[in-house]
């Protein structure tokens, strides 16, 4: 006869003692468990219940040099949505234009009619795939419809226009985007589900249980964009519990949007094997709890010299007469999804009016500390909604700071 002593967890697989006779042994019990994210936490996500270590047998099979998976990646027609899909290549590819156009169904995608339904794809970009590895690729793409004219989703057009007028002025961007972690039912992750957690102030750039949630989805989205190529500056925790931010830059040019992109989907596919959901939603939790934004920073060659500020300071009158039409650029929605962040609390200026200052996070346009100290470097903007198309917003800020439109 035996009788249970204790379990102990070995990766993914429980183990009970029991002892039969005078002789101990373990035994096998179970192998569905996660170590790292509760099971109560998550009953309601599918992909939380998922052992996903069981891919890792058929990931591990060799794969023939002339049999690469290129996944095709590109925006929809909400302008913030992402969609992909995979082809087999019989080479590695260097460069975009060595890639094949494709097309997939718009009509699923909110950018046709079933009539007239074929959306091309053009590769414009080529990443490391972090997920499938080896010689695997990520290829982001841009939007055309049936008569080649560019989707209206494709912001990058006209952006990629604007980069090239204005190259010689060497453009920097660096984006800091924000985002918050969802719990199936639509709450952020490891809040009471009756209730809500302690005001804030403990939670940015915090540590320990009580102050942080996610930060393994956090930590492996951040290794999986450097292996990617995606220029990832940082990340960390922020205001609101639950609620994270990483930084893409600094960029030249048209770079900034395409690896802006790419880390989003790398963020939504990482969550997804966590069983956790990504929003970028703006203002996800009404109340007295901060927003999302994606805070740009941008300078020029003349603004990264000696005296630069008065380059600087150049620039922010040029925006401030350009307010209305930066802040329909700034989100999806013409700046209806910005009307619920920029109140003019929680760290945002009113989406009504224009204001700069130096260090100051209530405003417009802020001038850091060091830069006004140093007399030179670069401007943030503060407005773009964390939901905005990178594109539209770098598009905006060359055209109004250097092509004076």
């Amino acid at each position: 006869m035996s009788s249970n002593k204790f379990v102990k967890i070995c990766g993914s697989i429980i183990l009970r003692s029991v002892a039969t006779g005078q002789k101990q042994k373990w035994i096998t019990v179970s192998r569905c468990i996660s170590t790292t994210m509760s099971r109560t936490m998550l009953k309601d996500s599918p992909n939380a219940a998922v052992d996903k270590t069981l891919l890792n047998k058929y990931l591990d099979l060799p794969q023939p040099d002339n049999a690469i998976q290129a996944r095709y990646i590109w925006i929809d027609g909400t302008g913030e949505g992402l969609r992909s899909k995979t082809r087999t290549l019989d080479f590695v590819p260097k460069h975009p234009s060595e890639l094949p156009t494709w097309t997939y169904d718009g009509s699923s995608t909110y950018q046709a009619e079933g009539g007239n339904s074929d959306i091309f794809l053009y590769p414009i970009a080529i990443y490391n795939d972090p997920f499938r590895r080896g010689n695997n690729k990520l290829v982001l793409c841009d939007t055309y419809t049936s008569d080649k004219t560019p989707t209206k989703s494709n912001q990058r057009y006209k952006c990629n226009q604007a980069m090239e007028a204005v190259k010689d002025e060497e453009p920097w961007f660096g984006i800091e985007q924000e985002y918050t972690l969802l719990d199936f039912d639509g709450k952020p992750l490891g809040w009471p589900k009756n209730g809500f957690p302690g005001p804030q102030g403990p939670y940015y750039c915090g540590v320990g249980a009580n102050k942080v949630i996610g930060r393994e989805i956090v930590e492996a989205h951040y290794r999986a964009c450097i292996y990617a190529g995606v220029k990832i500056a940082g990340t960390n925790a922020e205001v609101m519990p639950s609620q994270w931010e990483f930084q893409i830059g600094p960029c030249n040019g048209i770079s900034a949007g395409d690896d802006l992109w790419i880390a989003r989907f790398i963020l939504h596919y990482v969550a997804e094997e966590y069983g956790v959901i990504v929003t970028l939603d703006p203002k996800p939790v009404d109340g007295h709890w901060n927003g999302a934004g994606a805070h740009t920073n941008f300078s020029t060659k003349p603004m990264r010299k000696d005296n630069g500020i008065s380059e600087i300071e150049k620039a922010i009158d040029k925006l401030s007469k350009q307010h209305l039409r930066h802040i329909q650029a700034y989100d999806p929605r013409g700046g209806k999804d910005n009307e619920r962040r920029l109140t003019g609390k929680c760290e945002t200026s009113s989406i009504h009016d224009f204001s700069a200052g130096v260090a100051n996070r209530n405003v417009s346009i802020r001038i850091p500390r060091g830069v006004a100290e140093d007399k030179k470097g670069y401007l943030e903007d503060r407005r773009p909604s964390s939901n905005c198309d990178p594109y539209s917003v770098c598009n905006a800020l060359v055209r109004t700071c250097i092509l004076n439109e």
